[in-house]
């Protein structure tokens, strides 16, 4: 079992997220382990709806931050108490015991790591899709599939680079993977699909893919996201 020496906390960056963050807050309850000491913190970047309001109605602790997923993940990790931080989407949905498979990986000397992912669709692409993210390789990861690293570790990283508004995820992995030996939980968060019902499965993964490539070849955050504006939020 764990060591009750550790305790996590979990971090997630919000912005009118009204729709999900209830039922993220209620989920998290319902399949966090009981005597583990869990911190839940949302850090809302500006939100117009009920998302504050539902946060601290579940018993969140409420921070407010300038718009931007990492300087909203940043300031959380500020005023986390917990040893293990775990960065998480706020349409994402952990897997029951979670929290003590974070733990026991902790335990066994796993300094970060994440889970597999499934998205909430039976779309046979995005299945697909989602099936390699248990291969334990940068081009397989994202936040989506979420993120739990030791405090230190944390520091010593100096946090998620605050000059990408979008990519701040793989970007922080990328020197996660160089830092330490990186984890795949063999278990999968469901996440949402949204995003890809939105824009349309097979253009949205094909903007990733052009993203990663141009981070690849050494486009800077403004560039990643000149074309993400672009071609995904046009």
């Amino acid at each position: 079992m764990p060591s009750k020496n550790h305790s996590i906390s979990i971090i997630i960056p919000v912005l009118n997220e009204e729709l999900c963050i209830g039922k993220l807050l209620n989920h998290l309850k319902q399949t966090s382990t009981p005597s583990n000491t869990i911190e839940i913190i949302c850090v809302d970047g500006g939100s117009t709806d009920k998302t504050i309001e539902i946060a601290t109605q579940q018993g969140a602790k409420v921070f407010q931050s300038e718009k931007g997923r990492a300087k909203q993940m940043n300031l959380g990790a500020e005023h986390a108490i917990g040893d293990v931080l775990y960065f998480l989407h706020a349409d994402t949905f952990p897997p029951h015991n979670f929290d003590r498979y974070i733990l026991e990986a902790v335990e066994n000397g796993v300094s970060a790591g994440c889970f597999r992912m499934k998205f909430d669709t039976q779309n046979l692409f995005l299945r697909f899709f989602a099936w390699f993210s248990r291969v334990n390789l940068l081009i397989c990861r994202g936040g989506d599939q979420s993120l739990f690293v030791e405090r230190d570790l944390f520091l010593k990283s100096k946090g998620f680079n605050e000059a990408y508004p979008i990519y701040e995820d793989t970007e922080f992995i990328e020197r996660l993977y160089k830092k330490t030996k990186f984890k795949v939980l063999p278990i999968p968060v469901i996440t949402s699909a949204r995003k890809y019902q939105e824009v349309g499965t097979l253009k949205l993964q094909f903007h990733f893919a052009v993203i990663h490539l141009k981070k690849y070849l050494g486009a800077g955050p403004e560039e990643l996201y000149r074309y993400y504006k672009k071609f995904v939020c046009s």
